[in-house]
């Protein structure tokens, strides 16, 4: 097949490990820089040119889409959608889970625990924190990742002031439980076609409450519970995600989903787990070609 990540860091190692992967697999393999493309509609089908010149050589695409770039990027996937190009994620996909609140509504739906969470947009941030009864509060800016935009408020009087300074400045929000037990910790799983091809446990560093491995957070492998794996299986399956890691919290009341991300960074995972999750990802789409 002839397969291209769609990367703007050619250089990074989850785009050079799906590069090894797909080579090791006999595909032609090429990163294209999503910023690069130009989409049209021409005779009622959907064309893509990358610079000038037109692409419609690809059986499938791995995008591989920074939160910066969300809406581009999942036009330009949903534009390969049309064009009958197999894509390991969905523009669905992308754009559902990296809206936090559009993220929990859909688990919500499909039944799948998650910690309490409320939208903070638009309501009193006095009537807002009454659903925690003073207790720390976790706020969350809807569109962050890697640990960024979260922040842990340990009083209401903290946590009134970064609501009002949000809602000033009209940065969507959301608010959620803190699960003091999960001690810092959480649970990352990568599902590739319905399967969790790896797992691990991140840790906090000292004085951090977020386990991000961006964040100086560490991690070892672990094995999921049976009912860990079936939340996460479930959380991929709502968020129709082929691939996707989910992230998880350990509570009193058992495993929380604490999001999903639809473009899961490898190298942690990988150089943790010593599991070669690139080669799962292009053996999905050698299974699902169109």
């Amino acid at each position: 097949m002839n397969i291209a990540i769609l990367s703007r860091g050619e250089n990074l190692y989850s785009t050079k490990s799906l590069l090894k992967a797909g080579e090791a697999r006999n595909h032609t393999m090429e990163v294209l820089n999503p910023l690069y493309f130009n989409l049209t509609v021409e005779a009622g089908k959907p064309v893509l040119y990358y610079h000038d010149e037109v692409v419609d050589d690809l059986h499938a695409v791995i995008p591989r889409i920074g939160a910066s770039n969300t809406l581009q990027g999942s036009s330009l996937v949903r534009h390969f959608e049309g064009a009958g190009v197999t894509c390991a994620v969905s523009a669905e996909g992308i754009l559902n889970s990296r809206d936090k609140w559009t993220c929990f509504q859909i688990l919500a739906k499909a039944d799948i625990p998650i910690p309490n969470t409320v939208l903070g947009d638009y309501y009193d941030a006095s009537f807002l924190l009454e659903n925690f009864k003073e207790k720390p509060v976790i706020i969350k800016i809807l569109e962050g990742t890697h640990g960024n935009g979260v922040i842990l408020s340990e009083s209401p009087q903290n946590a009134l002031a970064t609501i009002e300074t949000l809602q000033t400045s009209k940065v969507r929000f959301i608010l959620q439980e803190y699960i003091a037990e999960s001690k810092g910790e959480d649970l990352r799983a990568i599902v590739v076609d319905g399967v969790v091809v790896a797992a691990m446990k991140r840790s906090c560093k000292a004085g951090d409450f977020r386990s991000n491995l961006h964040r100086g957070g560490s991690a070892q492998p672990i094995q999921l519970s049976y009912e860990e794996e079936r939340v996460a299986l479930k959380a991929a399956k709502a968020l129709r995600l082929g691939v996707c890691g989910v992230d998880i919290l350990q509570s009193d009341r058992g495993p929380l989903v604490l999001e999903i991300n639809s473009t899961p960074g490898l190298e942690g995972i990988e150089n943790t787990t010593g599991k070669n999750i690139s080669k799962s990802i292009i053996g999905y789409l050698e299974r699902t070609k169109r």
